[in-house]
């Protein structure tokens, strides 16, 4: 067994929890206040799920397109099925499931991804999706009807991979990604985009049929682990997040002169990588000046020509990403970074040339679902503190089609993407609780006629 088995449900949840409040007007919720949350359930399929693509070291490889992608799709179709959900795979590959409202209004959708990075961890993402499958179900178990239909969906390609295009599944969805693009994409060794998404039961000719609007969904929910230390460091265990960063990356490629490394001078050397390497000094600096939480730069790749040991590098490249809440950030830090760039280039004798490869605005989640996850919280007595994410996600492109929000749950040493990820149970326990809670709020609550949806 798992150590996520650590805890009951029973000593997270605080029975005779206050009913949710309407924002505005004081209304009574017909539901009980608390559903209960099925931990052992929970568990069960965590361990299973956990076991598709497992790593002696105690992670999981579930890349996308990768056997083991295929089999957790499998394996998610026939749990949707035994919950008695109304499954589908849309041309992308994206997973839905759907338990039928009684009033023919767009779902409440609740999910994430199922795919992992190479040899990463077992909680990035799929909790998520277990968690979205145990909120459902929590609430049929219950017994309890909803107006509008509760959808789970566990989202194609979330990670990078071989195709560059991670986030696939949700931008496709969100009409972020054309069909051209889709069509002409492939990964380094050849393989079209087109093969990959067939294989798990998508189809490129249909793709525009894969997208949605808020007339499908009336409010997305995504948790996930916090995949750093603000929460562990504040000991609370719930964090509601306000907004996704923005992603900029930027390829540099700085020629220099390759020479002899044994009679060339230092006075007379152009060496590339070592402006490189100021270039890196330069981003990590820049982002020091600037002294904000939400603003963070890092050059993660370097490659550099002749790559000979008695050669001084004739060229470097590098690929710089900058993370930014707030867009005058990221305008003061390349203003910045253009000038401390220009210095080096002079300084060095070398030509520095730039191109963008991303520019992703940052995505604030919406408010009303924030306060709802906040009141919820507080109804049920759980600390949580407000953040601001710092990694992307899902919820970044489903919040430009329709109502977004998430919650994070601690990371144990703000450990992710490697196999030692974990959260406790307890924690697990707590955020659903809730999301039930707030899913059964805004079931009343989220209607387009009163001016909140």
């Amino acid at each position: 067994m798992s150590k996520v088995l650590l805890t009951n449900v029973a000593a997270v949840v605080k029975k005779g929890a206050r009913p949710l409040l309407k924002r505005g007007a004081i209304r009574q919720m017909k539901t009980p206040a608390v559903v209960p949350f099925d931990a052992n359930l929970f568990s069960a399929w965590f361990e299973s799920l956990s076991a598709i693509g497992a790593t002696p070291e105690g992670g999981v490889n579930r890349p996308f397109g990768s056997k083991e992608d295929r089999q957790v799709r499998a394996w998610l179709l026939q749990v949707a099925n035994q919950e008695r959900l109304t499954t589908s795979v849309d041309a992308i590959g994206n997973i839905w499931g759907t338990r039928a409202g009684t009033e023919p209004l767009p779902a409440i959708v609740i999910g994430s991804h199922h795919d992992s990075v190479p040899y990463g961890g077992r909680f990035d993402g799929p909790l998520g999706v277990l968690i979205a499958l145990s909120v459902i179900a929590a609430i049929t178990k219950a017994g309890i009807s909803t107006r509008h239909p509760l959808t789970f969906v566990s989202f194609t390609a979330e990670e990078p991979n071989p195709f560059g295009l991670s986030t696939l599944g949700s931008r496709t969805v969100a009409g972020r990604l054309t069909p051209d693009v889709l069509w002409q994409t492939q990964s380094s060794d050849g393989t079209v985009l087109q093969d990959a998404v067939r294989a798990v039961g998508g189809d490129l000719n249909q793709v525009l049929q894969a997208r949605r609007s808020d007339q499908d969904i009336a409010a997305f929910l995504e948790l996930h682990i916090e995949q750093g230390l603000r929460l562990i460091r504040s000991s609370t265990p719930i964090g509601v997040v306000t907004g996704i960063c923005g992603i900029y990356r930027e390829r540099v490629v700085i020629t220099g002169q390759a020479n002899h490394a044994g009679t060339t001078l230092l006075p007379d050397r152009h060496d590339a990588l070592l402006a490189g390497a100021q270039v890196a000094l330069a981003v990590e600096s820049a982002v020091a000046a600037l002294g904000k939480d939400d603003v963070i730069g890092t050059v993660g790749t370097f490659r550099i020509e002749p790559g000979a040991i008695n050669v001084i590098p004739g060229m470097c490249e590098l690929v710089l990403e900058l993370r930014t809440g707030h867009r005058e950030d990221l305008d003061a830090l390349r203003a910045d970074l253009d000038a401390r760039f220009a210095a080096i280039a002079q300084s060095r004798g070398i030509t520095l040339v730039r191109s963008v490869l991303l520019d992703q605005a940052a995505q604030p989640l919406d408010a009303f679902l924030q306060e709802t996850l906040q009141t919820s919280a507080r109804n049920l007595d759980i600390p949580y503190r407000d953040l601001f994410s710092m990694a992307g996600h899902d919820a970044t492109h489903m919040a430009s089609l329709t109502r977004a929000a998430m919650l994070f749950v601690p990371s144990v040493g703000g450990k992710s993407h490697c196999p030692e990820e974990f959260t406790p149970l307890e924690d697990i326990c707590r955020a659903a609780q809730v999301l039930i809670h707030s899913v059964l709020a805004l079931d009343e609550n989220l209607d387009r006629q009163d001016g909140i949806s």
